[in-house]
């Protein structure tokens, strides 16, 4: 039997199928009653699914990160495909393909660690490319990056996101970095790899995506600069040499300015020409991916716009977004 593979799901589909519980929330409408909100993927995408009229038993009958064959239909709500569950059962990990639930390819994985390599080992400065073989050849941390995604909903939400991310804005750095050569293109280059790592701690991504409790009570800011002082500790105490300081203070403020504004919880905004760099082009990956998905998502085929998206606070032009042809 064809599996229902989310992306190609259409209004009023009946759908009997196993998707992965991504996220889940138990929710009151207006009339009193309960129901279960419901982010369900596959390798293909994800939608939203509700279950109307359950009480907190049923919704402590799974965890995220499980795997639930569900009954139901799909239909349109504002431009956004749904499905309305009428039943569901969890499904142990052993009895799924778990491929139909991995959005990366390992070969692609390994192409973009592979590159990453490439770039960060090609430094003149040897402070920037013993901090590169730092962080490299710590077999665990690698490993743990090409499974972490970049955020948990919008930013690259999938396995692998934060390698892509960072990779792409490694492209896009190197890219224009010859345009401006008031900046140090090395600083820059390493700038866009330390800028999200503490994503790492931040996240939790063994089953379902969440925060962790240091994530939550820290976040990736602090904990990425407390792990790039780690690291030059012990540089530091395995060479018997110093690490440049200078270079230490203007890294750790890319770490800590790369949002750009207080607001959006930088404790310092960007003071330096590299850090002024980071900033635009990660908001600008970050929000091309999350437009980019918000437009995928949107399967109301008598509209050319999308619904509001409150990250650029208009809609979309859907038309503007052209997947290259496989």
């Amino acid at each position: 039997m064809t599996r229902q593979n989310i992306s190609a799901l259409q209004p009023r589909d009946s759908v009997d199928e196993i998707y992965r519980v991504a996220d889940k929330q138990l929710r009151t409408n207006r009339q009193g009653s309960d129901y279960i909100l419901l982010q369900l993927m596959d390798r293909t995408g994800q939608i939203s699914g509700l279950r109307w009229n359950v009480g907190q038993s049923i919704y402590e009958s799974f965890q995220k990160g499980d795997f639930l064959r569900l009954v139901g239909t799909c239909q349109l709500h504002n431009g956004i495909l749904q499905l309305i569950v009428q039943d569901f059962e969890p499904v142990p990990a052993t009895k799924v393909r778990l491929e139909d639930f991995s959005q990366s390819d390992p070969q692609e994985l390994q192409s973009l660690v592979d590159e990453l390599r490439s770039r960060l080992t090609s430094f003149q400065n040897e402070h920037l490319k013993c901090l590169a073989n730092a962080y490299l050849g710590d077999g665990a941390f690698v490993e743990k990056l090409s499974r972490a995604p970049a955020g948990i909903k919008t930013h690259h939400a999938f396995e692998g996101g934060l390698l892509r991310h960072i990779v792409d804005l490694m492209r896009v750095a190197d890219s224009i970095a010859p345009l401006y050569p008031q900046l140090d293109e090395e600083i820059l280059r390493m700038g866009v790899f330390l800028h999200d790592l503490g994503k790492l701690e931040e996240l939790s991504f063994d089953g379902d995506m969440t925060y962790t409790d240091a994530g939550q009570l820290v976040g990736h800011l602090v904990q990425g600069v407390v792990e790039l002082q780690q690291r030059v500790r012990e540089i530091e105490l395995s060479s018997g040499s110093s690490f440049p300081e200078t270079l230490l203070w203007r890294l750790q403020h890319m770490i800590v300015s790369h949002h750009g504004k207080l607001e959006h919880g930088s404790p310092k905004v960007p003071m330096t020409i590299e850090a002024i760099v980071l900033h635009f082009i990660d908001d600008l990956d970050a929000k091309v991916n999350a437009a980019t998905d918000l437009i995928d998502a949107d399967r109301n085929t008598d509209s050319n716009w999308t619904t509001f998206f409150p990250v650029m606070g208009c809609k979309l032009f859907k038309p503007s977004s052209v997947r290259p042809a496989n």
